[in-house]
């Protein structure tokens, strides 16, 4: 074979008509040559390349667009060969660098490994709670193809069609959670795999759950409830509390929830020691949420005399690392022969999930006479309102609910415009003086 490449004129149909019948050929890089096999009535494209030992290999790549238009898939223009010809060219390199090694894995496997990890997490974290982002994925990623789809064959297309084959009558939330799931068990594979895979890898999995128009943001400063609501809540948990015989437990709960504005996640998590009576405040504990990055892990929130009266009694004479709040486990006591078995109070421990709240929320809303779909989040909408509408600057609002500053300009953004029109409002001066505004009649006018 001639060292010297002759370069063919293979870049359109035109070009390639004055060609004889045989192949031609056209460089791709310095060691990958684009081939073009003329035939009497159609072309081929072909793509060699040069193994490690002096010799080359060749390949077919698919019909050539002479007579019809190209779909980037059986027919192919020269510059969607020229693509294929390099992405085939490292596909085939990898395959014998890999040769010996482990296969490279399955989106199935990497969401396997993710979620075992995510798990594990779960299980060391104390009281972690049990983590369902593998049943999103089991249902919407493991029962589709893409699943099985290697790795380093996965493109941004392969991405695109199965989010796009999402069932439409999911909720925008439910859509970005899988998607963003998904993200994270495709970017959490290990360095050394990562390292087989193709270098625009990454890339391929940023385009292809990249999320599409831009839809609204949804105000949550409408699901806000006025205090006198919120104190109805608190009556209602009160009221229940006593009569399913709760000892206290749900009511605190609910209260702590309303005081601090916290989510379940972190309020779960309190500790005896994190009530500060003395300066009327509780030290919450920060969440779980986001990279890994240092930061503290708690925040202080002020809480009236009240909120340290109702959590008087799960402090009294308690180790300050006990779990602030508790509920009863129940377990099943056979009656006897012929009996229905009773739940009875065994252990106290730390509410686990806030699954456990949904039961006797449902009842604390009806008791309270408010809307069905009101949920136990509002609580911290209504804490955030409450925080800006007294006109404390967004950053500590922010901060006081383990936030950012962005997260609440976007979502509570007519209570910040309220609480700045109060603020402009009382800086207003009369600049026009109501003297020299009045009509005067001119003398022997």
């Amino acid at each position: 074979m001639s060292k010297t490449l002759r370069e063919a004129p293979l870049t359109t149909p035109n070009a390639r008509k004055g060609l004889p019948e045989g192949v031609h050929w056209r460089g791709v890089s310095a060691d990958v040559h684009l081939g073009y096999r003329r035939g009497k009535r159609a072309g081929r494209w072909l793509v060699r390349w040069r193994l490690p030992d002096g010799r080359y290999k060749q390949d077919g790549l698919g019909a050539a667009d002479d007579g019809i238009s190209a779909d980037g898939v059986e027919t192919l223009n020269f510059e969607q060969a020229k693509t294929k010809a390099a992405r085939h060219v490292e596909q085939e390199r990898q395959k014998q660098r890999d040769a010996g090694k482990e296969p490279i894995p399955t989106v199935r496997q990497a969401i396997e490994t993710y979620a075992a990890i995510r798990k594990a997490r779960a299980e060391k974290q104390d009281g972690g709670r049990p983590d369902d982002a593998q049943g999103r994925l089991a249902l919407h990623v493991l029962s589709h193809a893409i699943a099985d789809r290697r790795l380093d064959v996965l493109s941004d297309e392969d991405l695109s069609d199965w989010r796009e084959g999402l069932p439409g009558k999911l909720a925008t939330s439910t859509v970005r959670r899988i998607v963003n799931d998904l993200r994270a068990a495709l970017n959490g594979i290990p360095a050394k795999v990562l390292k087989r895979l193709p270098a625009t890898y990454l890339t391929t999995v940023k385009l292809g759950l990249k999320a599409g128009d831009a839809e609204p943001t949804a105000a949550r400063d409408g699901a806000a409830l006025p205090d006198a609501d919120v104190r109805r809540i608190i009556d209602a948990a009160r009221a229940i509390d006593d009569t399913e015989e709760w000892s206290g437990d749900l009511f605190r709960l609910v209260v702590v929830l309303a005081a601090t504005g916290a989510r379940f996640s972190q309020v779960r998590r309190l500790q005896v020691g994190d009530v500060q009576p003395e300066q009327s405040r509780l030290m919450v504990p920060t969440s779980r949420k986001g990279r890994g990055q240092k930061r503290a892990t708690h925040i202080g929130m002020r809480v009236g005399a009240d909120v340290i009266e109702a959590l008087r009694p799960a402090i009294a004479g308690r180790r300050p690392a006990d779990p602030l709040l508790e509920r009863w486990r129940h377990r099943q006591e056979s009656q006897g022969r012929g009996e229905p078995a009773t739940w009875v109070p065994d252990s106290r421990a730390a509410w686990k999930s806030s699954a456990e709240l949904t039961r006797p929320w449902a009842a604390i809303v009806e008791r309270a006479g408010l809307p069905t779909d009101t949920v136990p989040y509002a609580l911290r909408h209504s804490s955030i309102v409450r925080g800006l509408r007294a006109a404390l600057p967004v950053r500590l609002v922010a901060q006081l609910h383990d936030t950012s500053d962005k997260m609440i300009e976007r979502h509570y953004a007519s209570a910040i415009v309220n609480a700045l029109d109060d603020l402009t409002a009382a800086a207003v001066v009369p600049l026009v003086d109501a003297e020299r505004g009045k009509v005067v009649k001119l003398r022997g006018a």
